[in-house]
Order: structure tokens, then C-alpha cells, then sequence
């Protein structure tokens, strides 16, 4: 069953490589989707795919992510899959 969500990630989750870890992740599991900063400081990730991947890249993500990153809040929503996503990506 194919999912999309959106992930918004708080805390020490900026200069510390997290956009570049959660893309390898997501590369990994075979995603869609992108990950970027938002200008609050927080990082925000939209993800979509076979539901148990998606619940593979949460779970990461709920273990801390990269080891240099400090999360201290997790807000995930789900959306509705759409035929929009190609390919994982970083946006600037």
C-alpha cells in the first residue's frame, strides 16, 4: 500500500548533515519525495512510498537520525499519495 506523509523534525536538525542522511535513507528504501530546511530551523520531509518503508524512514528518524543531530520534536501527518513525486531529492 503506497503512503505519503509529511514529517517536520525540531530540534539540533540543521548544519549537522541531517538533509544528506535522511536522503541516503530515503534512497535506501526506495522513496519519493524531498527533504529541506524551513526557515523556523526546523527540517521538513515529505516522503512517499510502500507503507512499510515509510515506516521504516519514521522509525529512523524516532531513533534519532544522524548521530550528530539532537531531536527534540517529531510532527508527522499523513497526506494523500499523488502521482507528483519522481525521484527523493535535497531542496535548498
Amino acid at each position: 500500500m503506497i503512503k505519503k506523509v509529511k514529517i517536520n523534525v525540531s530540534g539540533r536538525v540543521q548544519g549537522v548533515g541531517f538533509r544528506f542522511f535522511t536522503y541516503q535513507q530515503a534512497q535506501k528504501l526506495g522513496l519519493v519525495g524531498y527533504v529541506r530546511n524551513l526557515e523556523n530551523g526546523d527540517v521538513e520531509i515529505i516522503a512517499q512510498g510502500d507503507g512499510l518503508q515509510i515506516a521504516k524512514l519514521t522509525k529512523w528518524i524516532e531513533n534519532g537520525g544522524p548521530a550528530s543531530s539532537r531531536i527534540s520534536h517529531i510532527n508527522i501527518c499523513e497526506l494523500l499519495p499523488q502521482n507528483d513525486l519522481t525521484s527523493f531529492n535535497v531542496r535548498y
